[in-house]
């Protein structure tokens, strides 16, 4: 393994999101303005994804007052949060530059529905761990604090 592999491979998040392109998805993404940091949403379709490793971005679009705004991510970026599915898309294309020209109805893909058994073979293919059951691990749920409830006005007299 030479050096650049060896610095690329130190540098990788290792975690994995699960999308395509077609996919509608919600991006999480840090932004800096000033001494401040906050987390800012960018919902739109996932257009295109490039590269492998460390250079792998994908770009995505959304519509915005009438036009069309699009933000290119780095997949292992220390800003990038989060990427939630919203909505599977079924696409036939691995860039779906066309959908710059069209508006409205015309600019969204068709719905990809899949089961619950297809979508765990999906993950698991992306190497993302699902749970058998589909509850999350005994970790996870110690993990969250339990609920402390507020006495009531009532109680209180």
């Amino acid at each position: 393994m030479n050096v650049i592999d060896k610095l690329e491979a130190e540098q990788m998040q290792k975690r994995g999101f699960f999308y395509g392109v077609g996919d509608t998805v919600e991006v999480h993404a840090k932004i800096k303005e000033g001494d401040k940091e906050r987390v800012s949403r960018f919902i739109g379709i996932v257009i295109a994804k490039r590269g492998g490793g460390l250079r792998e971005v994908f770009t995505v679009r959304r519509i915005v007052q009438g036009k069309g705004v699009e933000r290119t991510f780095t997949v292992h970026s220390p800003n990038l949060v989060d990427v939630k599915v919203i909505r599977l898309g079924r696409v036939r294309r691995a860039k779906l530059y066309f959908l710059r020209e069209r508006t409205g109805r015309a600019a969204r893909p068709e719905e990809l529905i899949l089961s619950k058994d297809e979508l765990k073979k999906r993950r698991a293919k992306a190497g993302i761990e699902v749970p058998s059951d589909g509850l999350p691990s005994a970790e996870a749920q110690q993990a969250v604090a339990p609920v402390q409830e507020t006495p009531s006005a009532e109680s209180k007299q």
